[in-house]
């Protein structure tokens, strides 16, 4: 299926979406927990970082396929969105993953179940969203194959493909990055707000962890005091450096917003990069560069290639870094 994707071979998603489509839906958006109500990791959550630009999505709500969508940016970091309100209280933790998608609303909606003698035999073998009597299965996101898809788009119709053509993803997606930019600042600023509304933080404290969040400070000294230059342009001028948290300051509880050990001096060109996810780094040393970063820019700013080495980390650092490659890190491979 890639003669109207421009030669990309997309992806196909089922998400069941009943109790959150009409936010999501106004939102443009995808989002689930990162973890299970127990704290484990969950194949249905951990699928939204699979997704990539150009996949293609079906609403499953109320039994019939509402609306499909097309992936506009990988899986980003997002806290639990106001909109949805005491919707999903059991879902642990309320951090989790929004992915960007253009929206649909199908004028042709099916009823899979009505479908199910064409549809069984292409189910997938395992976490398949029907079961074989058409009753859906229950989770959020499920990767469909392509035979699966082709047999839906059928059913549905022309809108699908007129739908693709219109709305392919192309090279530039500035417009995605702002949008995110502008999510997490929201967020970072929902976390300073309630430093500075907690009568329990005395208020010499508070200045103190708000500095933290740009990396100056009581914070950037501790880090000084383990790091001594910039991990990948080695500038050791303090001044031209900044205090960069390993777990990001808006997720991170006050004790680590203001651990040295959960930080590294960086270029501000660095920091951004490493704040995003667009680069990383192996326990040994090694950068770690997104498959979702653009190589070009990266070049022109000087990072150099995957496997350039940055030197040792303590231990603890080793453990903040565990978290920024599992939960910051864009993975997302195309």
């Amino acid at each position: 299926m890639t003669d109207f994707l421009l030669g990309r071979k997309p992806k196909y998603w089922w998400v069941n979406q009943n109790q959150t489509f009409r936010q999501e839906f106004e939102g443009g958006y995808l989002w689930s927990p990162r973890r299970n109500r127990g704290g484990g990791f969950n194949p249905s959550y951990e699928n939204m970082r699979e997704m990539a630009p150009g996949d293609i999505v079906f609403s499953f709500v109320d039994r019939k396929i509402r609306a499909i969508s097309i992936v506009r940016f990988c899986a980003t970091p997002s806290p639990k969105p106001e909109e949805f309100g005491n919707i999903g209280p059991h879902w642990h933790p309320t951090l989790g993953w929004m992915v960007a998608v253009n929206y649909k609303p199908l004028n042709n909606t099916i009823i899979p179940r009505d479908h199910m003698g064409v549809l069984a035999q292409h189910l997938p073998e395992r976490h398949s969203p029907l079961q074989l009597n058409g009753a859906g299965n229950q989770a959020y996101l499920f990767e469909i194959g392509e035979d699966m898809a082709r047999i839906m788009m059928g059913l549905i119709g022309s809108e699908v493909k007129e739908f693709a053509l219109r709305n392919y993803i192309s090279a530039d997606k500035r417009p995605v990055f702002v949008e995110n930019e502008k999510a997490i600042t929201d967020w970072e600023n929902a976390e300073q707000r309630k430093i500075e509304t907690d009568d329990r933080i005395a208020e010499t404290d508070r200045e103190v962890l708000t500095k933290a969040r740009i990396g100056q400070g009581l914070f950037k000294q501790r880090v000084m005091d383990i790091e001594r230059a910039c991990r990948i342009t080695k500038v050791d001028n303090p001044e031209h450096l900044i205090g960069s948290h390993i777990k990001p300051w808006r997720e991170s509880k006050n004790t680590e917003r203001l651990d040295g050990e959960n930080g590294l001096l960086l270029t501000p060109t660095v920091d951004h990069l490493f704040d995003r996810g667009f680069i990383s780094f192996e326990n040994n040393g090694d950068l770690i560069i997104s498959p979702v970063a653009d190589r070009i820019s990266l070049d022109k700013m000087g990072i150099p290639e995957a496997g350039f080495g940055v030197g040792t980390f303590t231990l603890q650092q080793k453990q903040y870094l565990d978290f920024h490659r599992d939960m910051v890190l864009l993975r997302r491979t195309r």
